[in-house]
């Protein structure tokens, strides 16, 4: 099988070839894939970076793709060159999309025919962000949104994946498989960078008091006490932690 490459600013991967179907996760322009099967205007895909399956609506794909820079802000505008002008458009590529410079103008890079960025919106494609909270705190407020992982919405499992996926180390797309890829921690004492697992939710501490996470309840990513979020999801849910790592290990 031939890899694909997304050739649009993000699409959405379904748990079956309909639009009524759940939206499970999503993919980011250039994002690297293989086509395991056709029906109509779907393709059954398998992601490259994270193994994730799922369907996508039919498109021409890249067939080609080396990226040499990412986005490193929350979203990049779009621009279109006109009379040696940039005009923004409405369309935005997201944190942690990969992209071929094209072409070079002042401090814009073209990466698709009259498609720019600016410049400081870019890293190199091989840069490591080794703060984590950086990375995890520029969607506060984001909106919460099952299957999401953009700015636009984004769900609790992404929002601890997508620093993975932005240095481009492999972690797991779903909280379920990230409590299986995960080793537990020995100690009891909650630290700055612990992953924290419920059945279904996950989070992670930006101190020894404090919890970020994408919470459903709350519909959007927002820091709450440990301890309170602990008992709450208790109460609310009538879920116990089930696993505590930290992302320094991985």
């Amino acid at each position: 099988m031939k890899n694909n490459f997304l050739n649009i600013s993000v699409t959405n991967i379904y748990s079956k070839p309909s639009l009524k179907s759940e939206v499970t996760s999503q993919i980011l322009y250039g994002e690297k894939f293989k086509v395991l099967s056709k029906k109509r205007n779907w393709v059954k895909i398998k992601t490259s970076f994270d193994n994730y399956i799922g369907f996508i609506k039919q498109n021409k794909f890249y067939e080609k793709f080396k990226p040499s820079l990412k986005i490193s802000k929350l979203k990049s505008k779009i621009f279109r060159k006109q009379n040696n002008r940039y005009i923004p458009t409405d369309k935005f590529l997201y944190f942690g999309t990969g992209i071929v410079a094209l072409n070079e103008d002042r401090n814009y890079f073209e990466y698709k025919k009259n498609k720019w960025i600016r410049k400081k919106d870019l890293k190199k494609i091989n840069y490591v962000e080794k703060n984590f909270l950086k990375v995890i705190k520029l969607f506060l407020g984001c909106k919460y949104m099952w299957g999401g992982k953009t700015s636009n919405g984004i769900d609790c499992s992404a929002l601890i994946q997508i620093y993975f996926y932005y240095n481009r180390i492999f972690f797991p797309r779903d909280t379920k498989d990230q409590i299986k890829f995960c080793k537990k921690k020995i100690s009891k004492k909650i630290n700055k960078g612990d992953i924290i697992f419920w059945k279904g939710h996950v989070g992670m501490s930006i101190n020894q008091l404090n919890f970020i996470h994408a919470y459903g309840p709350k519909k959007k990513v927002l820091i709450m006490p440990t301890k309170h979020t602990i008992k709450l999801i208790s109460k609310t849910a009538n879920l116990s932690v089930k696993k505590i790592t930290n992302i320094k290990n991985y």
